[in-house]
């Protein structure tokens, strides 16, 4: 059943895949996925993929005097520079994070459009903070990306490092950080909701997002780029795969494993 749909008995079907190393490639598969939904050649699908080194152009960054410095700084530091057809400015992200397309046919696809950023939003909030992370929803000041229903964790206080995996006094993040992106394409008779989740090693992205957000001469403070493991230490890609199916499963019948 869809949360937007309740007539819909068709379950969200679970479609893990391989980076297939075209970054390129990759990121467009999810338009793809859009069209064979839309079509019904595909069920309703929710696609978890790791990504290979990429940076996620907009397409106002295009139009930008420095995109073409901020391509070759992203390709420089070893993310391939791809521009996307959903989602606002620069995103990048690597075999650390996580990316899920959640793609569903609708008869109205603008009807909940505003909605689902709000509901889903939530819903990855929950699984982050079923890893014991802070998480919430809303835009931070001076985040990547910018977006009213980005989800950021905080952080919590520390005194002293305890365990082998605890991050040392002084790289606890100060604040807030962003650890979910969220993008949304709508075309007549579907929809593709898609996300970002920053798990694992943050400091090579957010190096790469200073340069390129300097080069597109756009705001951005690097304190606010981070990843869950930032926030607690131990966190896993594959740890978060579980935790967000699960929270998946609690709204709707999710079909494979």
């Amino acid at each position: 059943m869809s949360l937007w749909n309740p007539a819909s008995d068709a379950p969200l079907t679970l479609w893990r895949t391989e980076a297939s190393g075209d970054p390129a490639q990759d990121l467009h598969a999810g338009i793809d996925l859009l069209g064979q939904v839309r079509s019904g050649e595909r069920p309703p699908t929710l696609r978890l993929y790791r990504p290979e080194p990429t940076l996620a152009f907009g397409q106002r960054d295009v139009r930008l005097p420095g995109y073409a410095a901020a391509a070759e700084a992203a390709a420089s530091a070893g993310f391939a520079p791809v521009v996307r057809k959903a989602g606002g400015r620069a995103a990048a992200y690597h075999r650390g994070t996580l990316i899920v397309d959640h793609v569903e046919p609708a008869a109205e696809a603008m009807v909940g459009h505003q909605d689902r950023f709000r509901i889903l939003g939530e819903l990855y909030a929950s699984a982050l903070r079923s890893l014991g992370i802070d998480a919430g929803v809303g835009e931070i000041p001076g985040e990547y990306c910018p977006g009213q229903y980005s989800v950021h964790g905080l952080p919590a206080p520390r005194t002293a490092p305890k365990g082998p995996g605890a991050v040392p006094p002084g790289m606890v993040p100060a604040g807030p950080v962003k650890l979910v992106g969220t993008a949304q394409r709508v075309v007549a008779g579907a929809w593709l909701f898609s996300s970002v989740f920053v798990v694992e090693d943050s400091a090579p992205i957010r190096s790469v997002l200073t340069e390129v957000y300097a080069a597109l001469g756009l705001p951005f403070n690097p304190s606010t780029a981070g990843a869950a493991e930032d926030l607690v230490p131990g966190t896993t890609v594959e740890a978060l795969e579980r935790a967000l199916v699960a929270a998946y499963a609690v709204q709707l019948e999710v079909a494979g494993g």
